[in-house]
């Protein structure tokens, strides 16, 4: 079952245009939606999570109308925003089982057997009895997987689940996400690019509310082989080497400044060539630059004109072998 987005716009009553005609095909599995804070991810999670409305377009979760049934679409939906409250008082166990009610878990005794499953599954059972106030970041995200995750959804999507948590945290989390893909569409919106590399099988980037790219992470990564080229900089040379070239990346590196360029071809000789990964597809297409292979250049051969062996030879000379047009007299006025 795919979700299905065609041509979706959105513009606040600012005049920002928040989504441009964004189209994308999001099959089972994990997807990353990768951009820059403001580039129209968090509008795309909010209106796909029917708590706001687009101006144009359509989307489907398989047969499901995601713009016109949103009742349908919140029966099969998990969604962990950016930013969420919690009721620091509450234990997990009974916040957990709280949210189950909701959601429609009317039964006590299927209630418990869903929040012990679930917190289990986000390991955090042998914190239920903790108050939410004495949670840590990796453990409130958890916390707010188990919560998107009542009810079995078939679409799951996590707004910058990674922001702040440190690497332990981090890896415990994708790894959660991990395996939540493999029986749903799960979105990743995030701006961290290891993210989508470290976890999705398919990713898209967005910019000021347009898709620039859709593919595979490896198929994106090969596209610019060949054409990611790196040297050390002086620092105090670093403007004027940036306007003379297109540079994608600057990184400090023991004290050394690096850059990364993107051409067909080395700059100069004391550039080398570097194994390209995803962030330099990303900064690529941030700066603006197509990651499509530069067009071939025809050549064409003419066929050789034949001659034939009776045929007059144009030629510049007279009949005596000298030029038609005599040099000038040396002595004439």
């Amino acid at each position: 079952m795919d979700l299905t987005i065609e041509r979706l716009s959105k513009t606040y009553p600012n005049g920002v245009h928040a989504l441009r005609d964004v189209s994308l095909t999001v099959p089972r599995g994990m997807f990353g939606l990768l951009g820059p804070n403001g580039a129209g991810k968090s509008t795309l999670m909010r209106i796909l999570a029917t708590l706001q409305e687009a101006d144009s377009g359509q989307a489907r979760l398989g047969e499901v109308d995601v713009l016109g049934d949103k009742e349908g679409v919140r029966r099969t939906l998990g969604y962990l925003p950016q930013e969420f409250g919690l009721y620091p008082r509450a234990t997990a166990e009974e916040l957990l089982g709280h949210f189950a009610l909701l959601k429609g878990v009317t039964r006590a005794g299927e209630r418990r057997e869903v929040v012990k499953s679930l917190l289990e599954q986000t390991n955090l059972w042998e914190a239920r009895g903790r108050r939410l106030a004495g949670f840590s970041g990796g453990m409130r995200q958890r916390f707010g997987i188990a919560v998107a995750l009542i009810g079995n959804p078939r679409l799951i999507i996590v707004d910058e689940p990674t922001a702040g948590l440190d690497p332990a945290e981090r890896v415990r989390f994708l790894n959660l996400l991990s395996e939540l893909g493999e029986q749903a569409v799960v979105i990743l919106s995030t701006h961290i690019v290891e993210d989508v590399s470290d976890l999705c099988q398919r990713m898209a980037v967005i910019q000021s509310g347009r898709i620039l790219l859709e593919a595979e992470p490896t198929e994106a990564v090969r596209a610019i082989r060949g054409r990611v080229w790196s040297r050390e900089v002086p620092r105090d040379e670093l403007a004027a080497f940036e306007q003379a070239h297109p540079v994608i990346s600057t990184t400090l590196v023991g004290g050394r400044t690096v850059v990364h360029v993107f051409a067909d071809a080395p700059p100069d000789e004391t550039f080398r060539p570097v194994e390209p990964d995803l962030k330099d597809v990303y900064f690529t297409l941030m700066r603006g630059l197509s990651l499509a292979p530069p067009a071939p250049v025809e050549v064409i051969v003419e066929p050789p004109v034949e001659v034939p062996d009776d045929a007059e030879v144009p030629s510049s000379a007279g009949g005596d072998g000298e030029p038609d047009v005599a040099p000038r007299d040396a002595g004439a006025a």
